[in-house]
Parts: C-alpha cells; structure tokens; sequence
C-alpha cells in the first residue's frame, strides 16, 4: 500500500462542527516501530474545546429530534464506509500504535460492528404505559438522550474504543465531542471524516487531537452544557475525572484498568487451554485490558501447561507491523517497554524463572519479546500491577477455592478466564468471581452485541450488548391524570 497517500487523505487538523480547522500549534505522531515521524496533527487548546461544544450544543436540539430510523441509518451507512476503508483503517492504525496488520484489520470488523449494532438499536429505545397501582391516574416512562458527551479514548484501540462510545450515543440521540490519545489521534479523525461523508450532520462530532489534555477536559467538564463524560483509560486518571465530574454531577461512565486472571483447573484441556491463553495474553501484542495479566494453574497440570505455552509463545516473530513476516509488534512507546521491563526484572528477583524471552532487543523501536514467567511467587508485583504486554507470569493453586481465592486477590475486576471440563465447575467459578466479564473455555470475550465494563476499581457503566444505549439515556417519567 502507499501509506504516504493514504496519510495525505487523513486529516491532521482539529476536527470541529465537521469541518477541518488548524491550530496555533502542533504535535508529531510517531511510529513505535522506528520512532519516526508520521504525521504533525493539530494540538487543541481549551477554546478550541469550547468552540467544539458550541457546535454539539447548535445542533443537539435537532439531533435529538431527528428521527430515530435515520440516526440508524446514518450510523450504518458508517459501517459500511470503515467496510470499505478496511484496509486503509487497518494500515493507519498499524502506523501509529505499532499492532500487526492482521490485529489491526480484526479491530476493523470489531469496531466497525458497533455501528451496525446500533444502528439496529436506535430504533428500539422502549418506554412504558400503565395504570398507577393507587388508581389515582396513569404512569408515562419515556427516555431522551442526555445531551452532549466528552468521550476520552486510549492508544491501544483507535477505532473500537471510539467506536463503542460513539455508536450508542449518537443511536440515543446525543451529539460527542472525542479526545482521543496523543499516541493514536489519526484514526479517529479519519473516522470523523468517513462520518460526515456517511452524511452525519455537521457538529454532531467533533475530535479534538492534543497534548494539552487536562486543560482540555477541565474546560469542558466546568461547562454546564455537557451532561456526560465516558473515559477508557487507567483506573488513577478515571478517578481524577470522577472527581472533577462531580461538581457539575455529570453523567460518566469508566471503563479503567484490568488484571484479569487465567485460570487453569486440574480438569481443564490443556491444549485447548494453551490456544486460549495465547489468545487471551496476545491480542493486541498483550496491550488489553482485557488480556490475561496473571495464569493461576492447577499444580498437577502446570508443568505441563507452562512447556506447552513456552512452545507457543517461542514462535512470535518481532518485527514492524508492516510487515507480513511480524507476527508480534512493537509496544506503544519507550515508557511501556520500560515498565514491562522493571516488572519483569521485579518478578525475577523474588525468584521467578524465564521460561522464554524476558530482554528487550535493542533499538530502534519499542519492542518487547513474548515472555513466559515461571514459577511466579506471591508477591511479585506483576501479579497485582497490569503489565499491558506481552508477559504470562505463571503461578501454581492445589484446590478449587484457592484458585478463586488466588483470582479475586485484585482491586480489580474487568475479565476473568477459566478453563474446566466441568459444567458446575464453570458455573460455580463463573458465578464466584469478582469480575464484570468471565470468559469459559475461550479467550477472546469482547462481543459489540454484549455488555462490557467491570466492577470494583475496574470502573462502572457498560458498553456494547443492549446495556450500551442506556448510558446515554435520561429517564423521565411523566404523570397523567386518570
């Protein structure tokens, strides 16, 4: 592909009342395979934030009102436009956050799908008649959109992450302003512009790119005209906002950080175990919250499960996602690499052994090895801390509750995994762990067509499934005379 082209068609300026506009300054997008430079994109103050609230708030009124079938529509005529872009989606996102190709051609169907789940949801917001119990008149349900949005997106997933939060609000009716990473902005704002040649109304999104991200978000959570705030990202920067929010007691919803345990029960398959811890440890390179940060094994198969993973794990080819002969890509930066790297180098010095990989190549680039951990003692920070790459730190239980004890000893609690042959088992664990998610038998559990989100430090809300449109939903109950 000729990526200069395809960088030429994105838009690297602020993305305001679906028109492009520059700014006093900018910033570089770099390639973590290379630290090159990609592209200068636009570095949004707070009153370029302001201006994009005045365009969201212009047009809210009329978006709202708009037919529910056509907010559908529009939104699946987007499905179809990222459809069609695959490929330059893919590409863009494999520039700026480092993924191989074939994750990032999967993000592409992910995140295209909930455009399409939404479009169909859109139509089916339900409220509800009856009688009042007293007889004294009759009980109006009726939902509306709570109004304009701040959405804040992470790195690790350009399109989806946006993607999930955009669907169900513009399916609800409101309009969204996105601050997406400093990392990844392209992808979004090549998605802003697929949206208004999808024919989305100008002002109903706009995408403000920056490094200026606390002046930013402060100067719109002190608006009194945003009614919601939504943010994907670590549990300490969510709790700041939450903290900010409440002033203006907005509307959020938090989907934070993760420590999601495997676990490996005595009656488990153990290949078929291995094939999902792979999955579970290294979609997206292991930079998930959802990715399986600690294996917690059953004693009597754990040899066996940690030479299979070794295998496994050992033929992971590094290399620039470009590239066809990558099968693992670089981290997002230097910064992440150094923090898998002084984990790693904790877990070892408690007494972990290296099963395989475990040392940085040299540079250029930020790449990091799959790595198996064995023999991981309690205590190792890696089993409570979110390593966010490519790291299966492994440690052994005896019985059925020390595993679950062993799976809930985190503040956290987004996914979990389990692997048994046990249908009770399964249901048992499934019922008894502290997580928002479970996965049984398989290692891959995000779903457009089901709730996401965790409990406990993990954060609050959900998104996806038919949960999703209710974050941004008011409800109002009017009362009839009998």
């Amino acid at each position: 592909m000729d990526t200069a082209k395809l960088l030429s068609s994105v838009p690297t300026g602020l993305w305001i009342g679906g028109e492009e506009r520059e700014s006093a300054s900018t910033f570089d997008v770099l390639d973590p395979s290379d630290d090159s430079v990609i592209a200068s994109v636009a570095n949004a103050t707070a009153d370029d934030a302001i201006a994009a609230l005045d365009a969201a708030c212009a047009v809210q009124a009329e978006w709202a009102a708009t037919a529910s079938r056509e907010r559908g529509e529009i939104l699946r005529a987007v499905f179809e436009k990222i459809t069609e872009r695959a490929e330059d989606i893919a590409t863009l996102m494999t520039l700026e956050m480092g993924k191989v190709l074939r994750e990032s051609m999967g993000e592409v169907t992910y995140g295209a799908e909930f455009f399409r789940w939404f479009s169909e949801e859109a139509v089916r917001v339900a409220g509800r008649y009856t009688q009042s119990p007293a007889g004294s008149g009759r009980v109006l349900v009726t939902k509306q959109p709570v109004g304009p949005c701040y959405a804040i997106t992470p790195w690790n997933f350009p399109l989806a992450m946006g993607t999930r939060k955009i669907g169900p609000a513009f399916a609800a009716g409101c309009t969204m302003i996105v601050k997406p990473a400093q990392d990844t902005p392209l992808t979004m704002l090549l998605l802003a512009k697929l949206m208004d040649e999808a024919g989305l109304p100008k002002g109903v999104l706009s995408v403000l790119p920056t490094k200026n991200a606390g002046d930013v978000t402060a100067a719109l959570i002190d608006d009194g005209r945003l009614r919601k705030l939504t943010f994907t990202g670590s549990t300490g920067v969510g709790k700041t906002l939450v903290k900010q929010s409440a002033d203006k007691l907005l509307r959020t919803s938090m989907e934070l950080g993760g420590n999601a345990p495997f676990v490996v029960f005595d009656d488990a398959d153990v290949d078929a175990a291995v094939e999902g811890a792979i999955l579970a440890k290294m979609r997206n390179g292991g930079e998930a919250c959802t990715a399986a940060n600690r294996f917690h094994v059953a004693n009597s198969v754990r040899a066996e499960f940690t030479d299979k993973l070794v295998k496994r794990m050992s033929e992971f080819t590094l290399g620039k996602g470009i590239d066809e002969s990558a099968t693992l890509g670089p981290l997002i930066n230097a910064k992440q690499v150094a923090t898998v790297e002084d984990l790693v180098s904790d877990a070892v010095s408690r007494g972990a052994t290296v099963a395989v990989g475990g040392v940085a190549p040299d540079g250029p680039g930020s790449f990091y090895p799959a790595t198996v951990l064995a023999d991981v003692p309690a205590g190792a920070r890696i089993l409570s801390e979110e390593v966010f790459g490519p790291v299966a730190p492994i440690t052994g239980f005896d019985t059925e509750e020390e595993g679950v004890a062993a799976a809930n000893d985190t503040e956290y609690g987004l996914a979990a995994y389990i692997y048994t042959q046990s249908l009770d088992r399964a249901l048992r664990v499934a019922e008894s762990l502290e997580s928002g998610i479970v996965g049984i038998n398989r290692g891959v559990v995000s779903d457009p067509a089901a709730p996401f989100g965790g409990v406990k430090e993990s954060g609050f809300g959900r998104e996806g499934g038919f949960e999703g449109i209710e974050e941004y939903l008011e409800v109002k109950y009017i009362a009839l005379t009998k």
